[in-house]
C-alpha cells in the first residue's frame, strides 16, 4: 500500500507462523497449588543462572556458569525437568488495580517467596523491569548454552518451556515480536503463549479463547490459567511483516513493535504512482491483530498520547473505551466540515491499494470507494474489543466475490473499511457488516 500524496509507502507481508496455546475450560476440575506449582516451576538453578544471565546481559559470565557446576558437582542429585516450565511476563501497569494484584498472585502461586527480595529471581517477570528481548537475548540463551555443556535439564525445559503474557494486545504483541526473533534466528522451538487479558480490547486474548476481560473470581481463574497454559493444546496465529517510509525529517514515537530500519525494499514487481523522496526514514516491524490507515488509527493515537499525557484517566477497560468513544467525537470522525482536508472525506484521494488475490502471484490494484475514511487489514476475528467487521459470510457470497473463509492462520488478510463513525458504530454494534474490499494473500 502507498500514500502517493504524502509519499509514504507502506507493505505488509506474512512473516511467520506463531504459536499461541488455545484456552479452553476444566469446569469443576480442582486444582492443587503444590502440584501446580511442582509442574511449572523450574528448579531453582535454572531460575538463578537466567537471573544472572539478565542482569549481567552476558551468559558467559562466570557468576552464571558456576551454577550449573554446582548443579552438576559430584555427588549431587541430578535435577529434573518440570513437566510444563512457565515463565509469565506481566505488565503490572495495564488492568487498573489489578496489575500488582495479579503480579503478587502469581508470585505466590509459583512458589516464589524470594521475589520480594530480587524480583528477577522470580519466574512472574514484570514487563518494567525485565523485557522480552532480554529474556529471548539472555534468560533463554542462559538454558541453550547449558543445554550445549550437557544439561540434559536445561535442553528438555527449554524445550518445554511456555510463556504466559499478562496485559493487552499491545503487551502480548510485544512479546510475540520478541519471541518471532527465535525463528529468524534458527533457535527453535519458539515458546507457546498464552494470555491473561488485562486490557481494553483484548482481541488477541478473545481469539484464542482466554476471554475478553479479566475474570472476575481472578483468584481461582489464576490457578486454572496456568494450568490450562501447561497443558492446553496449541494453536497458529499469522504474523505480518509491516514497513513504512517516509519523508526524512519526521520524528515518529514509534511503539514497541516498530524500529528503525534501513532497508525498506518492496516487491519489485509493484509499481508506485509518483516520486518518493531522495531521503526517506523507514520503519519496519511485526503485527498480529490488524493495521489500520485513515481515521481509527488517528483517533487511536490521539487516545494512546492522551493517556500516557493524563494516566489518572486510565484507570480500566470501562473508563478507557468511554475515553475512547469521547476523544473520537472530537477528531471528525463523526462530524467533518466539508472544507477539511480532503483525506478526511475519502481515503482514495492519497491513498492506492494492491494486493495479491488467493491463487495469484501478481499485484493487482484494488479501487478504494470513495466513501471510505477507513481502512483496516485484519488477521483475526475479532477487532475492537470482540467485534467481527468482516463477519459470517455465506459461501455463495464468498465464491461471488473470490474471497475465502478467514483464519487466524491462513496466510490471508481480510481488508475492509469504516465510512465514517455512524457506520462504524452499526458495524460495532453487528448490526452490519463493514464494506468488504479485498483479501490478500503471500
Amino acid at each position: 500500500m502507498d500514500s502517493t500524496a504524502k509519499c509514504r509507502r507502506r507493505a505488509s507481508g506474512r512473516s511467520s507462523v506463531v504459536e499461541s496455546i488455545r484456552g479452553c475450560t476444566f469446569a469443576g476440575v480442582r486444582i492443587s497449588k503444590e502440584e501446580l506449582r511442582r509442574r511449572i516451576t523450574m528448579p531453582e538453578y535454572l531460575r538463578v543462572a537466567v537471573r544472572e544471565a539478565i542482569q549481567s546481559k552476558d551468559v558467559d559470565a562466570e557468576t552464571v556458569k558456576r551454577h550449573f557446576d554446582t548443579a552438576y558437582a559430584p555427588g549431587a542429585e541430578p535435577p529434573q525437568p518440570p513437566e510444563g516450565p512457565i515463565v509469565v511476563f506481566i505488565n503490572s501497569k495495564s488492568g487498573g488495580r489489578h496489575g500488582p494484584q495479579l503480579k503478587a498472585r502469581l508470585q505466590e502461586l509459583m512458589g516464589e517467596q524470594q521475589v520480594i527480595i530480587s524480583p528477577l529471581l522470580s519466574a512472574v517477570l514484570d514487563l518494567s523491569v525485565v523485557k522480552p528481548h532480554e529474556f529471548v537475548q539472555y534468560g533463554l540463551s542462559c538454558l541453550e548454552k547449558f543445554a550445549a555443556l550437557g544439561d540434559s535439564c536445561a535442553k528438555v525445559t527449554r524445550e518445554r518451556i511456555r510463556i504466559v503474557a499478562a496485559g493487552g494486545d499491545g503487551t502480548v504483541g510485544w512479546i510475540l515480536g520478541c519471541l518471532g526473533e527465535l525463528k529468524k534466528q534458527g533457535r527453535e522451538p519458539v515458546p507457546p503463549t498464552g494470555i491473561i487479558p488485562l486490557g481494553t480490547g483484548n482481541d488477541l486474548s478473545r481469539s484464542f479463547g482466554w476471554g475478553g476481560s479479566f475474570p472476575f473470581n481472578w483468584k481461582s481463574a489464576t490457578k486454572s490459567i496456568l494450568d490450562r497454559v501447561a497443558t492446553g493444546p496449541i494453536n497458529h496465529l499469522d504474523s505480518w511483516n509491516l514497513v513504512i517510509s517516509m519523508p526524512a525529517g519526521e520524528k515518529l514515537e514509534t511503539p514497541h513493535s516498530l524500529k528503525p530500519t534501513e532497508d525498506a525494499s518492496l516487491d519489485q514487481e509493484l509499481d508506485i504512482d509518483g516520486e518518493l523522496p531522495k531521503k526517506l526514514s523507514n520503519y519496519q516491524g511485526v503485527y498480529y491483530n490488524y493495521f489500520s490507515i485513515g481515521m481509527d488509527a488517528q483517533v487511536a493515537y490521539g487516545f494512546h498520547h492522551l493517556r500516557n499525557e493524563k494516566p489518572y484517566l486510565a484507570q480500566g477497560p470501562v473508563s478507557n473505551k468511554l475515553i475512547y468513544s469521547g476523544y473520537s467525537c472530537t477528531q471528525g470522525w463523526f462530524f467533518t466540515p466539508c472544507s477539511s482536508d480532503p483525506g478526511l472525506r475519502g481515503l482514495n484521494n492519497i491513498l492506492r491499494l494492491y494486493v495479491k488475490k488467493v491463487n495469484s502471484s501478481k499485484w493487482e490494484q484494488v479501487p478504494v470507494p470513495s466513501s471510505v475514511r477507513s481502512i483496516v487489514t485484519l488477521n483475526l476475528p475479532s477487532y475492537g474489543g470482540g467485534r467481527n467487521p468482516w463477519g459470517h459470510l455465506k459461501p455463495e457470497y464468498l465464491e461471488k466475490r473470490g474471497f475465502v473463509e478467514a483464519h487466524a492462520d491462513d496466510g490471508c488478510l481480510e481488508i475492509f473499511g469504516l465510512k465514517q463513525g455512524w457506520h462504524a458504530s452499526m458495524v460495532m454494534v453487528d448490526l452490519i457488516s463493514a464494506k468488504h474490499i479485498a483479501q490478500g494473500f503471500v
